[in-house]
């Protein structure tokens, strides 16, 4: 342990350089002006994977989009592989006004490095090039072969990955996948990651009048597509906050009680996290804790709800259309297609006689979750236990990602090894990182490698 913390102390300085270069390649995929960055991005990644002793390093393609990067250190066929996800496409910084400094100027204050990308994901991809030094260093060798898969369309819902998994599936054959996109759950308490919520989301627009009506003349005689659209979106949920979609909750996989008791030791400040959420009052399905309904449950948003006048002054009509945008967080074993079918049934059902409407979806994300007692997940606790000391915990994040492809396409389980913090202000102005979280995310993955060499079965030929 001393080998490696020692090694990952002293080399600090290096990767702080490596990370303001990245940094300061503003891979925006989102913005297609940007797309010259984004394979500038893949490129560093590429040289810096290079550096680090990796004997195959290459830039995957994608299908019209923005360029992964894969590389691999393959010992022995006798050993058991490991692949490493990341991503280094990063978020727009719009509303720029409100960052502090430039967002593609890396600024140190503190503890804390800020830059558009410094946690979400270049900083927790650099900690394992650092880590994986370490780990030779200490040991001599790893245990394992090791693969990495930066991905460059993450912020983007990574429209190309599963395809490109499917196109790649065997050269990222392996026994487990190791993503580094998640956080802990504060900085006294670090934590392990094990299940990631999945994502559906559609577009719902409604369809009255051919054109806007006077309201004293037709108003009462004919359906108001404004009041109907709030009219369906207040009937997403019931009385005790339930999401009220047929057989919503079918697949849904319960939380046990030993997961409960586990989420509850979590030394969860409801007023803190009000304060963060700027709000002044929970909300969510009846018997269950905020921690969770946010990680844990899945649920049903209504992202934006628009329709008729709304400018200054008075125009006193029965609008002609109304819209509403409506989300889907979910949960394990839910399925996307499954809950865009059960949508659409449930609002055919619902939208009145005289309205015409349509649903868009645009694409969706599957939940994944992997078991407390799985030996990868283990593995992981007892790196994370080396580096923070101490006992670890376990959470459930909210967001969505790639990561049910990477498990369904490779057939591996996927484990998450992150040291992101609560406060890192992710997709946000001022977004940071944590820099001694940094170091000890390095010394975790220095650590996993051997942890998951004895935890995993050794590959038959």
């Amino acid at each position: 342990m001393t080998v490696i913390r020692d090694y990952v102390s002293a080399h600090r300085d290096r990767l702080l350089a490596d990370l303001d270069a990245w940094l300061r390649i503003p891979s925006v995929s989102a913005d297609p002006e940007r797309a010259g960055d984004v394979r500038a991005s893949a490129e560093w990644a590429a040289a810096a994977l290079r550096r680090t002793g990796f004997g195959t390093v290459e830039v995957w393609e994608t299908d019209g989009g923005h360029p992964a990067v894969y590389a691999e250190r393959i010992v022995s066929l006798g050993l058991p592989t490991v692949v490493v996800y990341g991503h280094h496409d990063v978020q727009p910084v719009d509303p720029v006004e409100l960052w502090d400094t430039p967002p593609f100027e890396p600024t140190i204050r503190g503890d804390d490095l800020y830059a558009r990308g410094a946690v979400d994901d270049k900083g927790q991809v650099l900690f394992h090039l650092l880590g994986l030094e370490a780990a030779l260093a200490a040991y001599g060798e790893l245990g394992v072969n090791l693969k990495v898969l930066v991905e460059g369309e993450e912020e983007i819902g990574s429209p190309n990955f599963a395809a490109l998994l499917r196109r790649e599936r065997e050269r990222l054959r392996c026994d487990v996948v190791v993503v580094s996109d998640t956080g802990i759950f504060d900085k006294d308490t670090p934590s392990v990651c094990v299940g990631m919520r999945g994502l559906v989301y559609c577009d719902v627009d409604l369809y009255g009048p051919a054109t806007d009506l006077h309201s004293g003349m037709f108003g009462g005689g004919v359906p108001n597509p404004a009041t109907e659209i709030a009219r369906l979106c207040a009937q997403l949920h019931d009385a005790d906050n339930k999401v009220t979609l047929p057989s919503f909750y079918d697949r849904v996989v319960p939380l046990t009680d030993r997961e409960r008791e586990l989420m509850a030791e979590l030394p969860f400040d409801e007023a803190a996290w009000l304060r963060d959420a700027a709000s002044t009052a929970t909300w969510g399905e009846a018997g269950y804790t905020t921690l969770e309904r946010i990680g844990a449950r899945p649920t049903a948003e209504v992202n934006g709800i628009w329709g008729g006048y709304t400018g200054p002054g008075r125009k006193t009509i029965v609008p002609s259309e109304a819209h509403a945008k409506i989300s889907f967080r979910l949960v394990a074993d839910q399925d996307p297609a499954e809950v865009e079918e059960q949508f659409r049934s449930w609002l055919a059902d619902r939208v009145p006689v005289g309205l015409r409407h349509e649903v868009t979806f645009s694409g969706g994300v599957r939940p994944c979750l992997t078991p407390l007692d799985h030996p990868a997940v283990q593995a992981v606790t007892r790196a994370m236990e080396q580096a923070f000391g101490g006992r670890i915990l376990y959470t459930r994040e909210g967001g969505s990602g790639p990561e049910a492809d990477l498990a369904e396409v490779l057939e591996a389980p996927v484990v998450f090894l992150g040291v992101g913090l609560p406060d890192d202000r992710i997709h946000a102005p001022n977004e940071k990182v944590n820099l001694p979280n940094l170091l000890r995310g390095a010394e975790a993955a220095a650590y996993l490698w051997h942890e998951l060499a004895q935890a995993l079965p050794t590959p038959t030929a």
